[in-house]
């Protein structure tokens, strides 16, 4: 099961990546704009994530994602860590989340870490 600690070892691995506190949590920046957190204690993680596939994949796994009451309006959505099946997916999931925040350019440089597409 993937841990705080893995979730921090992978999200600074993927490029032009920092952390910095906030809101008293652990959060990570591409190019200055958030894509995770750790909130919760660190049991859980929150990601960027389109609202339509946000929707979808809390209806298809509940245990695993869910819409935290003060994000419904935005385009994130949380994930248990203790639900998650490997550290694979963990790397995946923020993988994802990073496309999403970071500048076209840089993502467009790491095809290593899945296509770019248009919101």
């Amino acid at each position: 099961m993937p841990d705080a600690d893995d979730v921090r070892t992978i999200a600074l691995s993927l490029p032009d990546t920092t952390e910095k506190i906030a809101w008293s949590m652990p959060t990570f920046r591409v190019a200055g704009k958030m894509f995770a957190t750790l909130p919760e204690e660190e049991t859980s993680i929150a990601v960027r994530c389109p609202k339509v596939e946000r929707d979808e994949l809390v209806r298809a796994e509940p245990d695993k994602f869910w819409i935290a009451d003060h994000e419904a309006s935005f385009a994130w959505v949380r994930v248990r860590l203790a639900a998650l099946d490997d550290t694979d997916e963990l790397r995946d999931i923020l993988a994802d989340s990073w496309r999403q925040a970071a500048p076209t350019r840089l993502a467009e440089s790491h095809p290593e870490l899945g296509v770019v597409t248009a919101d």
